[in-house]
């Protein structure tokens, strides 16, 4: 018999075991433990069941064999809880760099018509590349078609103000980065006219998450039992990633921030369990 699950939206879809594995061995536990969880998670299943409670199980059963997922929650909601600009913007600022990028951020470039902020310029392999960085809140949402055109206007207008010498950043190409898987009409799009796309499961196998994953840059905001005053604070300070609080002197946050020295130590203790867990 066929089980059906219930997404954000309401609507259902058949239970797919293959997104159960791909969760878990995301995780970074072996292909055998991941089916293991799997197995786990069917037993308990139910017919209409919520994304959102497969997913609590999915992380309740991993805990016993990958400890640290006891302190974090779901990357994808980690994500979601940063604010837009500065700190997500500057996150895929540090995440691209950690993948070989040349990257320099908040650029002003003039094009033909008028002037850009661009959220970064990303240079890699010879290809030059301006970035436009989109953050949901709500992580269901998907990037759309807006974003794709307005990114590919910007670069012709950037590379028409070059050529007309109004700048001196010669472009390759364009690139949009998101928090969120992109829509249909987006993805087309973007394919057409040569924007490289990094979102949720995009591109497959090297998503955003895969990326994430890889470098182990886990955002704070992914850590269990912060609260929004203290994310933040730490921001304020510059401290986006769970590596961070891993070196950081903690005397020296709490002279920068007012965070109870308790609370401090707790997140740092969940910080170096999550860096130090090998897979």
């Amino acid at each position: 018999m066929i089980l059906f699950v219930t997404k954000a939206d309401g609507t259902k879809q058949p239970y797919d075991r293959k997104k159960i594995l791909r969760t878990c061995l995301r995780m970074g536990v072996t292909r055998e433990i991941a089916e293991k969880v799997a197995g786990r998670v069917e037993t308990n299943m139910y017919e209409g069941i919520e994304t959102k409670k497969l997913l609590q199980m999915i992380f309740r059963y991993l805990s016993k064999y990958k400890p640290s997922v006891k302190y974090r929650i779901c990357l994808r909601k980690g994500l979601s809880l940063m604010k837009p600009k500065p700190d997500f913007e500057r996150f895929i600022q540090i995440l691209l760099s950690e993948h070989d990028y040349t990257v320099a951020s908040n650029q002003i470039v003039r094009g033909k018509c008028v002037e850009h902020e661009i959220d970064a310029v990303a240079e890699k392999d010879g290809e030059t590349y301006i970035v436009e960085v989109k953050h949901h809140y709500n992580y269901h949402t998907p990037t759309g078609l807006d974003e794709s055109r307005i990114a590919r206007a910007v670069f012709e207008d950037i590379t028409e103000g070059f050529k007309l010498g109004l700048n001196n950043l010669k472009v390759d190409s364009a690139m949009i980065v998101c928090n969120t898987k992109f829509s249909q009409h987006a993805k087309r799009y973007a394919d057409c006219r040569g924007i490289r796309k990094i979102g949720w499961s995009t591109p497959p196998n090297h998503g955003l998450q895969d990326m994430i994953e890889e470098k182990k840059l886990y955002p704070v905001s992914c850590l269990k039992g912060l609260d929004t005053k203290t994310r933040e604070k730490l921001a304020s300070t510059g401290v986006l990633l769970v590596k961070q609080l891993t070196t950081a002197k903690p005397e020296e946050i709490r002279r920068q921030v007012e965070i109870p020295r308790k609370t401090l130590a707790s997140l740092i203790e969940k910080a170096n369990r999550i860096v130090s867990e090998r897979g």
